[in-house]
């Protein structure tokens, strides 16, 4: 009698048998890998940087599926102001310059500076401002995943809480993120 696998041959021999390899990341550690490749890739991101006096510079540098790569510049006094991400998760990597980012959670405020090379992966939902405190510019690379639809602007409550602000057109990224 013949087993299966001396009829079917060795299963591992058989690519079309095997799972298809992911062409894209799908960990939280493949996204923060990403991230990681494409701020050494210098040449690629360096000569697109732009800053701008009056707002954060922000550009596109690529997506696939499920996920976007967004450059951003913060020359000193810029902040994002008090937002999360809506249901995208993301991951702030520094490529030049230095933050302050200021979380609000469950636990309380968190407050960190973020120096080149600082990484920083958080989940959809997570509440967080970044400011730009510093005498020089600074550069840092976001990799959002899903893609991102919706940014929540936030208030700090009297009592020092976060609560959603209820601005007529507020959270809809609509192409251009408003607090990246």
């Amino acid at each position: 009698m013949y087993s299966d696998v001396s009829i079917a041959g060795d299963p591992l021999a058989l690519p079309h048998l095997l799972p298809p390899v992911p062409q894209h990341p799908a960990t939280v550690a493949e996204f923060a890998g990403l991230a990681r490749s494409v701020a050494a890739d210098r040449d690629r991101w360096a000569p697109l940087v732009r800053y701008d006096a009056t707002a954060r510079w922000y550009a596109r540098l690529q997506t696939g599926p499920g996920y976007e790569v967004w450059l951003l510049s913060w020359l000193p006094g810029q902040s994002s102001g008090l937002h999360d991400h809506g249901r995208s998760s993301a991951v702030l990597t520094v490529l030049q310059g230095e933050l302050r980012e200021r979380a609000l959670t469950a636990r309380g405020e968190t407050v960190r500076r973020l120096a080149p090379g600082a990484q920083r992966a958080f989940a959809a939902g997570y509440v967080h401002e970044v400011v730009n405190d510093a005498l020089e510019p600074a550069v840092t690379l976001h990799v959002y995943f899903p893609g991102l639809t919706r940014m929540t602007p936030y208030a700090c409550t009297p009592a020092g809480g976060p609560r959603r602000r209820d601005l007529p057109g507020a959270g809809a990224a609509a192409g251009v993120p408003a607090a990246l």
